[in-house]
């Protein structure tokens, strides 16, 4: 969600600041802003895009020459209606002080009104005004303090997350940035320092950061940069240098971040694999977890927590767990987790799943489990997070930067990672090592097949033009397809804005047959696995319905042309395995319909692709 940048150097700080902003972007924001300082602060920001705010900056450069420090902002929507006064950055009255920020300030409120009994003027409606106020307040009290003083005294009034740069003309070469659940990284460039929410706006500048971790606040300065914990204790931290390109990061000549990333797919499916899958050896190699493996094997149960896409394949992962390796398990909505005060233990192994490693839910549970005592372990993308930092032991997906909103790469990485692992936990208790390797046989077979389905495309775009003007989808699945049913859905909706639900095909008669009609698209997942013939008898039942059905079948299967609509066909592949394609059609069959109604699918409305609040 969203998105900050920060420079301080010897740049146009401007052109970087937005630059970075559009490197964001795909985060989701409603409104962006920046602030310029140079002997001045100078604040523009608007609601809409960052084009319109770029467009709209060559006047107010001109108040700012030569600038060579400022922050950037795009804003999501928590508190206030997307609007210019509730864009960041945030000034104090006396516009000396800008402030911008991500994640939600619990106590807002009761602070707010304690800063109004002082004669405080708020202009916006957002939570995050009451920190610049509160810095100010705090220096007034005490002028001789410096702001590396009055933002730490200011943070320890505050309840909730953020992630905040701090500017002011009063210290005219400094930038106080500080995190508390929301994720900031410090880009190291030779006299000249980026800050930003995550590395995509750094990396066409530098390869060299840093990332802070919950409770640490750094002072910026064009000489270097300090890093103390909010109660002022110096830290050291580790420069990572980031292993991924800016031309990772830029579209490669398809129309949508999304397309490219659907059609990465099988190249980041070799990319999960390589050095782990080792069929010479007859083994895997899975280095984050190896140290722990005896215990992940001996765990009592379970428990997946994950939201959304990732949630979704890690139902996935418990069909895979519990069938190769025999081991219970649970999974949970990570927003769920702690709320309901569940029951964990030191003989549970609590796996959460993240694409950016930052998700506000996730982050909580995973705090929850290691509180109660349970092995936390951790399937993400970004290497640095948070979620790679906080649990004990993990494995990187390495799908590389996932730019759109709608995950797909990420959640077939997440899907093989899960793979590998059931295998691994099963080795030596319910599989032979000659049946492992007849498994990761046909795992590394998955490449090509998915590269063969991506061949459909035209095939798929036909479909989706004859069903873009639906009202309402329905997606069936059984077994390990089941989930899948559940993702196609989530993808159409995300991003088409047409509303859509999964179920398991045999669920269909026990309540949403009663939908089905004429005008209702049925996606059915039909692939030759041990409930072939039963999904056979759920086509029966919607075409008797006149329900419209497409189907995913397997190549060769002349029954299915008999009985439903429209059918794409896609290699053979046992049960565990067939996720990894039969997801495919369903991107791409959401990505036409939405591009066909016009709909941004990079950015979809109200949706961010970091969720670092709760």
């Amino acid at each position: 969600m969203c998105g900050i940048v920060g420079y301080i150097g010897w740049q146009d700080a401007a052109p970087v600041l937005l630059k970075g902003l559009k490197r964001l972007e795909y985060r989701g924001y409603d409104s962006a802003g920046i602030a310029l300082l140079n002997g001045t602060l100078s604040v523009m920001k608007q609601k809409g895009s960052v084009s319109g705010l770029e467009t709209d900056t060559l006047a107010f450069r001109k108040e700012t020459p030569g600038a060579t420090m400022g922050v950037g902002h795009t804003r999501w929507a928590t508190h206030g209606e997307p609007s210019d006064r509730n864009a960041h950055p945030h000034l104090n009255t006396a516009g000396d002080i800008a402030v911008i920020h991500n994640g939600i300030i619990e106590n807002y409120s009761a602070l707010k009104q304690e800063l109004i009994s002082q004669d405080y003027v708020f202009v916006s409606e957002t939570d995050s005004e009451v920190l610049v106020h509160l810095i100010d307040r705090i220096w007034k009290s005490e002028p001789s303090l410096d702001l590396e003083t009055v933002t730490r005294s200011a943070l320890r009034h505050v309840e909730g997350a953020y992630g905040l740069c701090v500017i002011s003309s009063r210290e005219p070469d400094k930038i106080v940035v500080a995190r508390k659940g929301s994720p900031l990284v410090i880009g190291i460039g030779i006299g000249e320092f980026f800050i930003a929410s995550d590395a995509a706006p750094i990396i066409e500048h530098t390869n060299k950061v840093v990332y802070l971790s919950d409770g640490e606040l750094a002072v910026v300065t064009r000489e270097g940069y300090s890093i103390k914990t909010i109660e002022n204790v110096e830290q050291e931290k580790i420069v990572t240098e980031l292993d991924f390109s800016l031309e990772k990061i830029e579209k490669g000549g398809f129309e949508h971040f999304m397309l490219k990333e659907i059609f990465e797919q099988p190249a980041v499916m070799h990319d999960v694999m390589r050095g782990r899958v080792r069929l010479e050896e007859g083994r895997l190699c899975l280095g984050g977890i190896e140290d722990y493996l005896d215990r992940l094997k001996q765990a009592k149960r379970i428990i997946i927590c994950a939201c959304g896409t990732s949630w979704h394949a890690g139902l996935i992962g418990e069909y895979l767990i519990e069938e190769f390796a025999r081991i219970p398990v649970e999974v949970d909505y990570a927003s769920e987790f702690r709320y309901r005060n569940p029951i964990v233990g030191v003989d549970d192994v609590v796996i959460v799943i993240s694409q950016s490693g930052e998700t506000a839910d996730t982050l909580a549970a995973l705090r929850t489990a290691k509180e109660k005592g349970a092995l936390v372990m951790g399937i993400c993308n970004v290497v640095g997070s948070t979620i790679a930092r906080e649990t004990l032991c993990g494995m990187y997906t390495h799908a590389g930067p996932e730019i759109g909103v709608a995950s797909t790469k990420a959640f077939t990485a997440q899907v093989i990672m899960l793979y590998m692992l059931a295998l691994a936990l099963s080795k030596g208790r319910t599989i032979s090592s000659d049946e492992i390797v007849l498994h990761l046989k046909e795992l590394v077979t998955i490449p090509e097949k998915a590269a063969r389905i991506l061949e459909l495309d035209s095939q798929i775009k036909s479909i989706a033009e004859r069903f873009k003007d639906a009202k309402n989808f329905l997606y069936l699945g059984r077994g390990y397809n089941f989930p899948v049913a559940l993702e196609g859905a989530l993808k159409l909706k995300e991003i088409s804005y047409i509303h859509a639900e999964g179920y398991p095909a045999a669920e269909m008669k026990h309540g949403p047959i009663a939908l089905i009609d004429e005008d209702m698209p049925v996606i059915i997942i039909a692939t030759r696995d041990n409930t072939y013939s039963k999904i056979l008898s759920n086509i029966e039942e919607v075409r008797s319905r006149k329900g419209r059905v497409i189907a995913i079948a397997n190549d060769g299967d002349q029954e299915i042309s008999r009985l439903a609509e429209h059918v794409i066909y896609i290699p053979q592949a046992s049960g565990p395995i067939t996720p990894l394609l039969t997801v495919i059609p369903l991107q791409l069959l959401a990505y036409h319909i939405a591009t066909l109604r016009g709909c941004n699918v990079d950015r979809p409305r109200n949706l961010a692709k970091s969720v670092t609040v709760e």
